[in-house]
This record gives structure tokens, C-alpha cells and sequence, in this order.
């Protein structure tokens, strides 16, 4: 019985290890293979809906997990930093605890050095499809996606030296706006992966809706308690480098 489920182990070792071999001997060049990849991501978005209301233009940065199928097939997994200077909401925000010449006092009796700051986080999983009508090889071209995540966005506040008592611990949290939800994702762009291996990217249009509501149950500057379901968006270009990891290559191939 043992020396059965020995034999049968090694015929399925053999088994993967010739389906690689296999697949190993396919050109870039001219077949459509699978591949895996990391990939470096970049954006720019503007808001729109109830985002708009709160924030301007922002910027993403974040890494992503990449499966092509030998159909073309495409099932991404990944997380993008969100982060951005133009807070819409700022000379209000802290009008009842400024002076009428809009500074905050802190602890010393002069003006506190208060900055705010958006920043988020979008959690996604996509899917979609690699047609390739244009590009080099069977492997680029155009890539239509579409995901489901999780995104979360605040007004970061900052206060240098943490010198206003006003906006620490919990009263902090009283102005930040931390607000998330669920998200849908949807993406058009082209792929390119080189024939030689060499340059591998990604550039298109993405858009994010997110279905959220405030996670605090109070502002301070609104004195009342925080707003319900929202529905913001944001629409941009994303653009990223391709780290591609090939099931296995020919002896005269190289990496870089």
C-alpha cells in the first residue's frame, strides 16, 4: 500500500513537472501563455459625486498581484495608498475652536502649526480580459477589468510638536471624516509585455464607486451627529511596471 502511494506521488510530480516543461517551451513572441506578475501601481483621480464635496484632485500608490490564464484571461489582487493636499472642508472644519483670525491656540498661548491632508486606502479584486488587438505579441494589448473592493478615505490631521490639546485622542476624531465602505472598480487600458522581456506596463483609465458611511458617530465642527450613506467616486489614470514571473523559460532566454 505504501509502495502505491509512493508511485502515485511521483506520477504526479512528473505530471507538473512536464506540464511546465511544456509550457516553458512557448514563445512570448507568438503564443498566449500564462503568466504571474507584481506590479508597481501609480494614479491620479478626480472625485466626483459626494466625494467632490469633500476632497480634490488625489493621487494612489500601491502594489497589486497579477494572474494572466493562457485564454487571456486576467485576476488581479492589490491595495493603493491614497493621499492628497486638497482638503475642501479645511477653513471650516475648525471654525469653532479658531480665533476670529482663524488660528488655534495651543498649549504655549501662540498659534498651533495645523495641517490636514487626505489620505485612504482601496482594497480590490478584479477580473477581466486581455484582447489582443494591438502590441507586440498575443499577450498585449487592450485589458478591459472589473473589481469589487473596500475603500477608505479621512482627513488626516496633523499638528506639529502635538501641541493643540484640542485636536488629540478622541477629539481628533471628532473632525477627521473617517468614512468607508463597499467599492466597485472598473478599468480600460493597454498591457504591454515585450517580446524581449525587457519593458513590461500598463496605462488606462480606471474608475472607483464607493458605497460608504461615516465609521465616527459625531463631528465637532458640524455639532451633529456624522452623515449617513454616501456615494463617492473617483476617475483617473492608472499606470503601473510590470514584474512578470514566467512558469519557465528556454536556456537562450534572460531575465531583467
Amino acid at each position: 500500500m505504501q509502495k502505491r502511494k509512493i508511485v502515485v506521488f511521483l506520477m504526479l510530480i512528473n505530471s507538473i513537472f512536464s506540464f511546465q516543461k511544456a509550457e516553458g517551451q512557448l514563445n512570448i513572441a507568438d503564443s498566449v501563455i500564462r503568466i504571474y506578475s507584481i506590479s508597481a501601481r501609480l494614479g491620479t483621480h478626480l472625485p466626483a459625486a459626494d466625494m467632490a464635496q469633500r476632497f480634490g484632485i488625489s493621487y494612489s500608490v500601491g502594489p497589486a498581484f497579477t494572474y494572466k490564464t493562457n485564454k487571456n484571461w486576467l485576476w488581479d489582487a492589490g491595495f493603493d495608498y491614497i493621499f492628497g493636499n486638497d482638503v475642501k472642508i479645511k477653513d471650516s472644519l475648525f471654525r469653532l475652536i479658531s480665533t476670529s483670525h482663524q488660528f488655534i491656540i495651543d498649549q504655549e498661548g501662540v498659534p498651533a502649526d495645523v495641517a490636514v491632508q487626505e489620505r485612504g486606502y482601496h482594497f480590490y479584486v478584479s477580473s477581466g480580459k486581455l484582447f489582443p488587438i494591438i502590441g507586440p505579441n498575443p499577450n498585449s494589448g487592450l485589458i478591459v477589468e472589473f473589481g469589487v473592493g473596500y475603500l477608505l478615505h479621512k482627513i488626516n490631521i496633523s499638528v506639529l510638536n502635538n501641541s493643540a490639546p484640542q485636536l488629540r485622542g478622541d477629539y481628533k476624531k471628532g473632525y477627521d471624516r473617517l468614512t468607508g465602505g463597499f467599492s466597485f472598480n472598473q478599468f480600460i487600458g493597454y498591457q504591454h509585455l515585450s517580446s524581449k522581456r525587457i519593458y513590461n506596463f500598463f496605462v488606462g483609465f480606471e474608475l472607483i464607486e464607493g458605497f460608504t458611511s461615516s465609521l465616527r458617530e459625531y463631528d465637532f465642527d458640524r455639532m451633529a451627529p456624522a452623515e449617513g450613506n454616501r456615494f463617492d467616486m473617483m476617475i483617473g489614470i492608472k499606470a503601473g511596471w510590470i514584474l512578470p514571473i514566467y512558469a519557465r523559460a528556454p536556456k537562450d532566454y534572460y531575465y531583467y
